[in-house]
């Protein structure tokens, strides 16, 4: 009887530390597991609250929103006879006009040409030009891109005619808006028989001229 009472106690005592070992097994294993859980999530959690990539940055810059509307417009550039002798072409950027002018062989003397933005866009009296009236922003005695006292506006850089009478110039100005120019009566882009002092009053001693073309919406 005894002996049963011991065994039976003994077997009690076992299944105790046995279970009380399972137990501590699976508390280091929840402990164990738990950190691991917590850097998942807070890798996920980071994961989430992670700004755009360069590369997304980049793709929102270049949307159709950051690209800035900028006004154009053109003309024809009738010569002495009222022919058309080529053409010209205005760009307004965030920093102003970038002017292209591209007239044809035979058209015009070789040589520097004073070239300026007038205020109305008028060529009707053909060889005379004189229908579209002064520079714009028309400073009494600031006619000149070296005045001290200007420039006008419609001041711009010469252009040089090649020895076959054809021009490919291109100028960029930042003293002049496209709201300017085309305002309700335009404007024009008038050539002069000869260059531009960008001193001497009213045009630089630029001469009569010699080719027009009307600038509008």
């Amino acid at each position: 009887m005894s002996r049963t009472l011991m065994f039976t106690s003994t077997a009690a005592a076992v299944a105790v530390l046995f279970a009380c070992s399972q137990q501590a097994s699976n508390a280091q294993e929840e402990d164990k597991a738990a950190p691991e859980q917590d850097a998942m999530e807070r890798a996920q959690t980071q994961g989430d609250e992670m700004p755009d990539s360069p590369a997304a940055d980049a793709e929102m810059a270049d949307g159709p929103e950051s690209i800035p509307s900028m006004m154009r417009t053109t003309g024809d550039i009738k010569g002495g006879e009222g022919n058309t002798i080529g053409s010209v072409n205005l760009v307004e950027g965030p920093n102003g006009i970038v002017m292209e002018v591209g007239i044809e062989a035979g058209s015009l003397q070789p040589g520097w040409h004073a070239i300026h933005l007038h205020q109305t866009g008028d060529c009707g009296d053909t060889g005379e030009y004189t229908d579209s009236g002064g520079h714009i922003g028309k400073i009494e005695g600031g006619h000149g891109l070296l005045n001290t006292d200007g420039p006008e506006a419609g001041d711009l850089p010469n252009l040089h005619v090649s020895a076959d009478g054809s021009v490919n110039y291109e100028t960029f100005t930042s003293i002049v808006s496209m709201a300017d120019i085309l305002d309700e009566d335009g404007s024009a882009v008038i050539i002069h028989e000869g260059r531009d002092d960008h001193m001497s009053q009213p045009i630089g001693g630029a001469g009569s001229r010699v080719a027009c073309s009307v600038l509008e919406k």
